[in-house]
C-alpha cells in the first residue's frame, strides 16, 4: 500500500462518515477578524465505502481500500467504484503465479474487487519502525525472502514494479510475502502483454530513459532499496524527501551515488550490486544472502 495521499472520498452509505472540523492554531494577527470568512466554515468531511461483508477497512492508497472480510481473507476495492482495470490485472498476474509461500494468496475476483489472503502482523516498514526488538537472524530471513519471491515472479516473466517495505507483508510466523501485483507480465521476447501500471516509489525507482519501462534490474533495484531499510531501519537518503527531493534523488542514482557504507550494516554490498546492476537474476541475491546467512550463523556458535 502507498502512502496515504488522498483528502475526500465520498461513500454510498453515508452511516460511515465522520466529520472532522479542524482547529488549527490561530496565527491571525490581532484586530483581524475572519469569523466570516469562508475558509473559516470549511469542513473536512472523510468517508468511507464499508462494502457489504467488509467488517473494517485496514489499509488504503494507490486507488484502493483494503477491507477485513473474516479472519483470513481482505477485500481489496477501488475508491472509484467501477474502476476496475488494475485489480483485474492484478487477479491475472495472481493466477499466473498460482500457489507460492513468499506471494499473497489470490481467492479470485468478486463483485467489487479482489479477494486477497489476510497478513496478520501488517506491512515490514509499520513493523520495524515500530518498537520491536528484531534480530540479526530474523533481518537476514527478510531480506531473503523477497528476494525467494522475485526469483518465482521471474520465472513466470512477472515483474512486480513496486517491491518496497509497505508491500511486504507479515503472515503469522512473522515471514515475508510479497502483495500488490499490479506489475506487468512480459512474453518471452520482453513484450509487455499485460500492465497494471505500477511502479516503483521514488527511493526504489532505478532512473531509466523511460519511466513506464520495467525489467528484472528495476526489480533488483528496488530490491536492494527493501534490504537498506530491512538492515538499517530507514530509508535509503533519509535525509531527502521522497517528494520535496525528487529530483536529487533520481540525480545521485543516475551518478551512481549510494548510501552504502561497509560500517551501516553487513548486506551493503548485496545492496549496492541490486543498485548497481551487478546482478543478473534474484537467485543470485538469494544465493549471496544464503553465504552470509551461513557465515553469521558460525561466527554465533564460535566456529
Amino acid at each position: 500500500m502507498l502512502p496515504q495521499d488522498w483528502a475526500t472520498y465520498w461513500a454510498n452509505d453515508c452511516s460511515a462518515s465522520t466529520a472532522l472540523k479542524p482547529e488549527p492554531e490561530d496565527t491571525t494577527p490581532a484586530g483581524n477578524d475572519i469569523s466570516d470568512s469562508p475558509a473559516s466554515h470549511i469542513e473536512i468531511r472523510i468517508i468511507h465505502q464499508y462494502l457489504p461483508g467488509v467488517s473494517e477497512i485496514i489499509g488504503w492508497g494507490g486507488g484502493s481500500y483494503i477491507g477485513l472480510v473474516d479472519d483470513t481473507t481482505v477485500l481489496k476495492y477501488p475508491h472509484v467504484p467501477g474502476d476496475r482495470q488494475s485489480l483485474e490485472v492484478e487477479a491475472q498476474l495472481l493466477d499466473i503465479l498460482g500457489t507460492h509461500p513468499r506471494i499473497i494468496q489470490s481467492k479470485g475476483l468478486a463483485e467489487h474487487g479482489l479477494l486477497l489472503g489476510y497478513a496478520p502482523n501488517g506491512n515490514l516498514m509499520d513493523y520495524i519502525t515500530s518498537d520491536h526488538v528484531i534480530p540479526l537472524e530474523r533481518r537476514l530471513n527478510w531480506c531473503q525472502q523477497p528476494a525467494e519471491a522475485l526469483s518465482y515472479i521471474h520465472s513466470k516473466r512477472v515483474i512486480h514494479c513496486d517491491l518496497n517495505v509497505r508491500n511486504l507483508l507479515l503472515d503469522e510466523n512473522l515471514d515475508l510475502i510479497l502483495a500488490d501485483f499490479q506489475g506487468m507480465l512480459k512474453s518471452s521476447d520482453g513484450e509487455t502483454l499485460l500492465d497494471g501500471l505500477s511502479r516503483e516509489c521514488t527511493k526504489s525507482f532505478r532512473p531509466r530513459v523511460h519511466g513506464d519501462y520495467a525489467d528484472v534490474h528495476t526489480d533488483l533495484f528496488a530490491l536492494g532499496s527493501a534490504i537498506y531499510f530491512i538492515m538499517t531501519g530507514h530509508e535509503p537518503f533519509p535525509e531527502l524527501d521522497s517528494f520535496d527531493d525528487e529530483e536529487k534523488i533520481e540525480s545521485l542514482y543516475e551518478e551512481g551515488v549510494f548510501p552504502s557504507d561497509e560500517q551501516e550494516h553487513i548486506c551493503y554490498y548485496i545492496t549496492e550490486k541490486c543498485w548497481k546492476q551487478q546482478y543478473q537474476s534474484a537467485r543470485d541475491v538469494v544465493r549471496d544472502i544464503t553465504q552470509l546467512q551461513r557465515i553469521s550463523e558460525k561466527e554465533d556458535v564460535g566456529i
